[in-house]
C-alpha cells in the first residue's frame, strides 16, 4: 500500500479533530478555497498549503476549530428566537454569538485559542483591516466581535485588526461601559447571553425590536407591525439569513421555485414600469416655470433612477479556474465527471464525430488552375518541358469563411443548474473543445455565478453607507474562465471538473455575464464569433430584487440580448434547459432532459456552420455598461470593475 502523503495525513487528521470537538461523527469535512463554514452535516475548511507552513497551517486549524465549537455550543432555534429585526443588529447579534462559542474554546484550550487568533489574523489581514484609516470603513459587527472576545477572554485583538478596533473603541465603552465585560459570565447559558446581547446592541442605538419573552402583549403586537416598516424590503431575504453556515442548502431547495415565480411576472413588470415612466415624465414636464430658466423636467445630465447599475464593483472577480482550488481536487472532480458521465461519452462523442465530418466536408481544400498568377502548378510543368513555348500555369486556393472562427460556450453556474444539468453541460463543453480544436476553430468556455449567497461584501458596504435608495446590483459577481481561446485543451481540460465542486455554484446575474461574453469576443481577431449560452431560466440574485423591482436583473439581461442581436457582429444562440429561453433569445432552443444538451449543442453549431457566412458586420457601438452607485446614489464610472486575479 503506497505511503499516504503529509498533505493526506494532514486534512485526515484535521477532520478526525473537527468530529471530536464537534461531538459528531456523522460530519463530512471538505476542503475548498470557498469561506469556512457549515452546511448541515457538512463542514467547509480551507485549503491547506502543499508545504504545511506552520502560519498557514494554524490558519487553517483555527478555521476548523471556529466550525467545530459552533456546532458543539451552538443552538439554532435559541438563536433564531433571539434575532433581531434590522440588518446591522443581526450581523452585530451573529458576530457575538460566534465570539462565544469561540471563547468557550479558547478558555478550555490553549492550543484552540492559538489556532483562532491564527484564523482572525488572515481573515482581517485579507480584508484589508491593517490599511484602514476611518471608522466608517469599519463595520461595527466585526468590532463588536473583538471587542467581546477580548473581554471576554483577555484576547486583545489581532495585528491586522488592532488599528481598525481602536477606531471604535472609545465609542464603544462610552456607550457600553462594563456590559461586554459582563458577558463573560453568560457565554455558558446561550439563552441569557442572547438576552444580553440584545441589550446592549439597544444601548448602540440599533433597531433589536420587542424581546421575544416580553410579558407586555401590547407593546409586543406594536412592534411586529411596525417590523415591516424597519425591514421589509430584506425580510424574504434574511429569516434567519446571518446563520451563513446553513443558508446554502435552504437557498437550494427554493431558487428553482423562485426563478419560475419571476419569469411568469417579468413580462407584465416590464410593461407596467415603461407605463409609469412615462406617466412621471408627463407629470414632471407640467410644472410651471420661469421663462428665464430652465425648465424643470430637462435632466439630461442627471443619471437615470430607472438604468441598471452596480453599487460597487470593488468585490468583483474574473478568475480562472485553476485558482479556485488546487491542482489535487481538480483531478479528483475531473475524475468524478468521466465517471458520473462515462455511459454518455459514447453518444456524445458519436455526435462530435459528425459534426466534425461536416466541418471538414466543408474544409476540403478547392483550387483554381490555369491563373495567370498565383502558386506555380508544379503538375502542369511537364507541358513546359515538352514545349517550351507553353506559358507557365498558376494556381490559387479558394477561401473558406468557417476555418477563421472563434466559439465562446458561456455556461450558467448558478445553485438551480447543480446536479445532472451542470454535468452534462461540463461534459458537453469538454467534448465541443475537444472537436473544434480539431478542426482550427477556437473554442473559450467561460462560466458566470456570484461570490456569496446574499450579496456578499456588495451588502454589506450597502448597508454600512446606510442603505441609499436605488442601489442597482448587490452582489459580488464571480466570472470564471474555465478554457481560454488561445489554450490548447490538454492543458485545461481538468477545470471544468470545477463546476462539481460543492459551493461553486450560488445566483446568477445573466445581463453582466453577457456583456463580459461577449467583450472577450469582440476583442479576437477572428473574423467570425459565436456566442453560445446554456443556461436555466431567468436571472435570480436575491440580495439585488430585494432592494429593487422584481424585473430589475431581468430587464438589464433583455437590454443586453437586444444589443447584441441588433448591433453587434457577434451571433449569439441560447440552450435552455428545462426553461424557455425563446422569450429572451431570438436564436434559441429549448430542451427538457439534460441528457439532450450535448447532441443539441452539436446539432445548433452545425447550423451555424451550414449557413452561408458570419453575421454582417455592424458598425460598433459601445455596449450598454451599468454605471457604479456610490452611497447617495450617484454614477461614479462606467464599467464592471472585474478585477483577474
Amino acid at each position: 500500500m503506497a505511503q499516504e502523503s503529509p498533505l493526506e495525513s494532514f486534512k485526515r487528521a484535521t477532520a478526525a479533530t473537527v468530529r471530536a470537538m464537534a461531538d459528531r461523527r456523522d460530519l463530512t469535512v471538505g476542503f475548498s478555497a470557498e469561506p469556512a463554514g457549515v452546511s448541515g452535516a457538512r463542514v467547509r475548511v480551507p485549503l491547506p498549503p502543499r508545504d504545511l507552513n506552520s502560519r498557514e497551517v494554524a490558519t487553517v486549524r483555527g478555521a476548523a476549530d471556529a466550525a467545530a465549537l459552533r456546532l458543539r455550543h451552538h443552538d439554532a432555534a435559541i438563536h433564531a428566537h433571539r434575532l433581531p429585526q434590522s440588518d446591522q443588529a443581526r450581523q452585530s447579534y451573529e458576530a457575538l454569538e460566534q465570539a462565544r462559542v469561540e471563547a468557550i474554546g479558547a478558555l478550555e484550550m490553549r492550543g484552540v485559542a492559538g489556532n483562532l487568533e491564527a484564523s482572525l489574523e488572515e481573515k482581517y489581514r485579507k480584508a484589508g483591516f491593517d490599511r484602514i484609516q476611518d471608522r466608517e470603513q469599519v463595520p461595527l459587527a466585526d468590532a463588536l466581535r473583538l471587542l467581546a472576545r477580548e473581554a471576554m477572554t483577555g484576547a486583545t485583538p489581532p495585528a491586522s485588526a488592532a488599528g481598525a478596533v481602536h477606531l471604535w473603541r472609545d465609542t464603544v465603552e462610552q456607550k457600553l461601559g462594563t456590559a461586554l465585560s459582563d458577558l463573560a459570565g453568560l457565554i455558558h447559558d446561550q439563552d441569557a447571553y442572547a438576552k444580553a446581547v440584545r441589550r446592549l446592541l439597544s444601548d448602540m442605538d440599533m433597531d433589536v425590536g420587542a424581546d421575544p419573552t416580553d410579558e407586555d402583549e401590547g407593546a409586543e403586537d406594536k412592534a411586529s407591525d411596525e417590523a415591516p416598516q424597519d425591514g421589509g424590503e430584506d425580510d424574504s431575504e434574511n429569516q434567519g439569513g446571518q446563520q451563513q453556515s446553513g443558508e446554502d442548502d435552504s437557498q437550494q431547495m427554493t431558487e428553482q421555485q423562485r426563478r419560475q415565480v419571476r419569469e411568469e411576472e417579468a413580462a407584465s413588470a416590464d410593461e407596467g414600469e415603461q407605463g409609469e415612466g412615462e406617466m412621471a415624465e408627463g407629470e414632471g414636464s407640467e410644472e410651471p416655470g420661469s421663462p428665464s430658466t430652465q425648465p424643470h423636467h430637462d435632466r439630461r445630465n442627471e443619471p437615470d433612477p430607472a438604468a441598471y447599475r452596480a453599487y460597487t464593483t470593488a468585490f468583483d472577480e474574473v478568475v480562472d479556474a485553476a485558482d479556485l482550488c488546487d491542482a489535487d481536487e481538480l483531478a479528483r472532480l475531473r475524475l468524478m465527471l468521466d465517471q458520473q458521465l462515462q455511459h454518455l461519452q459514447g453518444m456524445i462523442s458519436k455526435l462530435a464525430n459528425r459534426l466534425q465530418r461536416r466541418l471538414l466536408a466543408k474544409q476540403t481544400r478547392s483550387w483554381e488552375f490555369d491563373l495567370e498568377e498565383g502558386m506555380l502548378d508544379a503538375a502542369r510543368l511537364a507541358r513546359v518541358v515538352i514545349n517550351p513555348m507553353t506559358p507557365l500555369s498558376f494556381k490559387r486556393e479558394n477561401e473558406t469563411d468557417f476555418r477563421d472562427t472563434v466559439v465562446t460556450l458561456l455556461i450558467d453556474n448558478s445553485g438551480s443548474m447543480r446536479g445532472r444539468p451542470i454535468s452534462i453541460a461540463a461534459m458537453s463543453a469538454d467534448i465541443l473543445s475537444r472537436t473544434l480544436e480539431r478542426c482550427g476553430v477556437k473554442v473559450e468556455i467561460l462560466g458566470f455565478t456570484t461570490r456569496a449567497w446574499k450579496g456578499g461584501q456588495s451588502r454589506e458596504r450597502w448597508i454600512a453607507d446606510g442603505k441609499p435608495a436605488n442601489p442597482g446590483r448587490l452582489n459580488d459577481l464571480r466570472h470564471i474562465i474555465y478554457k481560454a481561446a488561445d489554450a490548447p485543451w490538454r492543458r485545461v481540460r481538468r477545470n471544468l471538473g470545477l463546476m462539481l465542486r460543492e459551493g461553486i455554484l450560488k445566483e446568477n446575474i445573466d445581463g453582466e455575464a453577457l456583456l463580459w461574453a461577449h467583450n472577450r469576443l469582440v476583442m479576437r481577431p477572428e473574423q467570425r464569433r459565436i456566442l453560445m449560452v446554456i443556461s436555466d431560466g431567468a436571472p435570480v440574485d436575491d440580495s439585488t430584487l430585494s432592494v429593487n423591482h422584481g424585473s430589475y436583473l431581468e430587464k438589464h439581461l433583455r437590454q443586453a440580448i437586444d444589443w447584441i442581436e441588433t448591433r453587434s457582429p457577434v451571433e449569439l444562440v441560447a440552450i435552455g434547459i428545462g426553461h424557455d429561453v425563446t422569450r429572451y433569445y431570438r436564436r434559441a432552443v429549448t430542451i427538457v432532459d439534460a441528457e439532450q444538451l450535448g447532441g443539441t449543442v452539436m446539432e445548433k453549431l452545425a447550423e451555424l456552420f451550414d449557413e452561408e457566412g458570419p453575421k454582417r458586420q455592424a458598425p460598433y457601438v459601445p455596449p450598454p455598461v451599468p454605471v457604479v452607485s456610490g452611497p447617495a446614489g450617484t454614477p461614479r464610472k462606467p464599467g464592471y470593475g472585474l478585477q483577474a486575479r
